[in-house]
């Protein structure tokens, strides 16, 4: 797991789409389509909105890649401009140019849903590079506080807490957000062969503490990286606050060989 520190947001979106790029470029060179995941939420729009900037200035190229998306709410009908197929449309992919594929949160049996889900990323994967957040509460995708290391996509039940951070964009009607979504577990997640992980803000300092130097435990679902053998962590110095060997990783980031890339 690397971890990469940097002063402002702004920097995490640089360094975040900097990772995503070469590992897509990467996976690109090998031929056939390639699979991009992507994440909602605050944390990776700032990297989003570098992607597309690069993508304009002709630095890099979407052909031939297609984006999967790691979770979407229960309930809300097709074209809810807060359903995340319709958010990461908005905010990343229209501009790219990129066929977006994620969970019907809409289907008449979402359980049934979930599985079809699952089985879509089996036959399109493995993903080349994940983006991820991470929540408050530690949670990756959907998968709350208490999932188990070794799910698959399936419906889960949100947190109380997840709901009202959520609020937000729901007009902070907690009421109108979702109770349940349909998420990649975390062992899906884990068949990505890149997991990058951007947390920006003091609100996800123990968070991102427990995940990259607390134990591998449920209670903290973002834990599950330390299981992965290419994990990059990006975090500004807010999110970073809590680290205890935060030191060490800004030594380490410094004195990088030329040749490891991301």
């Amino acid at each position: 797991m690397e971890l990469v520190l940097l002063p402002t947001p702004e920097d995490c979106g640089r360094v975040v789409a900097d990772a995503v790029i070469a590992s897509v470029t990467a996976a690109q060179a090998g031929g056939g389509p390639v699979a991009l995941g992507l994440a909602t939420g605050s944390s990776p729009l700032l990297a989003y909105r570098e992607m597309q900037a690069r993508h304009r200035a002709g630095e890099w190229t979407a052909d031939g890649v297609r984006a999967f998306l790691l979770d979407e709410y229960v309930g809300l009908p097709a074209g809810h401009p807060e359903s995340y197929r319709e958010v990461i449309r908005r905010e990343c992919t229209d501009e790219l140019g990129l066929e977006v594929h994620g969970p019907d949160g809409s289907a008449a049996d979402p359980v049934q849903a979930a599985v079809d889900y699952e089985a879509q990323l089996q036959a399109a994967g493995p993903v080349a590079v994940q983006v991820l957040g991470i929540g408050g509460n530690g949670h990756v995708g959907f998968n709350e506080p208490g999932s188990s290391l070794a799910s698959r996509t399936r419906v889960k039940t949100l947190t109380e807490r997840t709901r009202l951070d959520n609020a937000r964009f729901f007009g902070d009607d907690v009421e109108a957000v979702p109770r349940h979504v349909i998420t990649q577990g975390l062992a899906t997640i884990r068949e990505a062969r890149h997991l990058v992980l951007v947390a920006t803000g003091e609100a996800k300092a123990a968070a991102v503490a427990d995940a990259v130097e607390g134990p591998v435990s449920a209670s903290c679902p973002g834990s599950v990286l330390q299981l992965h053998p290419h994990v990059t962590v990006v975090v500004d110095d807010a999110a970073a606050s809590r680290l205890a060997r935060a030191e060490y990783y800004r030594y380490v980031l410094a004195h990088k060989l030329a040749t490891q890339g991301w």
